[in-house]
C-alpha cells in the first residue's frame, strides 16, 4: 500500500467496499449490545478505531471514558457515510479516509480498536504492528474478530475474510513485548449457527431474516451461557493486549 490519503483526500479504489453485511449486521442488536459491555471496560482515553464501516460500531463503543475518538475507513463512500452517521456524537469523532499506514502523526494513542477488521487484511502480524507503535506506554489493542478456522464458510470468502482465529492464533499475532490482558471467546450458540451455515446452507449471504433470528433468539441465551463455560468457545474471539 504505497498511497497517501488525509481526511479530505481520495484514496485508491482498491479499498472500495462491496458487501453488504455492514448493513446487514447493523440490525443485531442484541449482538452489539452483548460485545459493547464486553469491550467498553478496555476502551479510555484517545481512540482510534481502524476500519469504522458505517459508523455502527462507533455508536456502541463511545463511552464517558473517552477523551477523543478517531475513525480510520479506507473506503470513500463508507467514510462519507461514517461522517453523517456520527455527526451528532460527543465527542465528536474524527473521520480520516485511509489505512493505519496514513496516520503516523496522529498518535499517540490510549485504545485502538479492530472490531470485525484483522480478518481483512493479509498481513495481519504486520498491521497489529504498525498499531502498537501508535500506542501510549500502557495503551490497549482491542480486537474482536471471527473464530474457529473450521467454521470458514462461502460467507467469510464472500466479503473477504483471510481467516478466522483460535485465541493461540490471535495471541500470535501481537508483538511479543505486548501483555496479554484478557483473551476470550463470545456467542457460544452463534458457534453452532455457524457451523450450521459452514455444512449445511452453505450461503454465501446470509439473509436478513436469519441475522434477526440469530440476534433475536440466539445472543440473549450465549450471553447467559458464555460466562457458565468460561468463554471457552464462541462464534467470536476477543482480544485485549497492553503496550509496555
Amino acid at each position: 500500500m504505497s498511497h497517501h490519503t488525509n481526511e479530505s483526500g481520495q484514496v485508491n479504489n482498491q479499498y472500495e467496499y462491496e458487501g453488504t453485511e455492514l448493513e446487514l449486521f447493523a440490525e443485531a442488536r442484541n449482538w452489539k449490545a452483548y460485545f459493547g459491555e464486553l469491550l467498553r471496560p478496555f476502551i479510555s482515553g484517545r481512540v482510534l478505531e481502524v476500519g469504522a464501516g458505517i459508523g455502527a460500531t462507533t455508536m456502541v463503543l463511545l463511552n464517558e471514558a473517552v477523551s477523543s475518538w478517531t475513525c480510520l475507513e479506507p473506503d470513500p463512500e463508507l467514510a462519507r457515510q461514517l461522517r453523517e452517521s456520527v455527526r451528532q456524537l460527543s465527542p465528536n469523532p474524527r473521520v480520516i479516509v485511509g489505512t493505519i499506514e496514513d496516520i503516523s502523526d496522529a498518535g499517540p494513542f490510549d485504545t485502538i480498536l479492530y472490531i470485525d477488521v484483522l480478518e481483512h487484511i493479509e498481513n495481519d502480524a504486520e498491521e497489529v504492528r504498525r498499531a502498537a507503535a501508535q500506542l501510549e506506554s500502557n495503551g490497549r489493542l482491542v480486537i474482536l474478530a471471527p473464530a474457529f478456522q473450521g467454521l470458514y464458510s462461502a460467507f467469510d470468502r464472500a466479503i473477504g475474510h483471510h481467516r478466522r482465529y483460535t485465541r493461540e492464533s490471535l495471541r500470535r499475532v501481537f508483538p511479543e513485548k505486548m501483555r496479554e490482558h484478557a483473551l476470550f471467546y463470545a456467542d457460544a450458540l452463534g458457534a453452532t449457527l455457524s457451523l450450521a451455515n459452514r455444512l449445511l446452507l452453505r450461503r454465501a449471504s446470509p439473509r436478513l431474516a436469519s441475522v434477526k433470528f440469530w440476534d433475536r433468539f440466539f445472543v440473549p441465551i450465549s450471553r447467559r451461557i458464555d460466562p457458565l463455560i468460561g468463554r471457552s468457545v464462541g462464534r467470536s474471539v476477543i482480544a485485549v493486549f497492553e503496550a509496555p
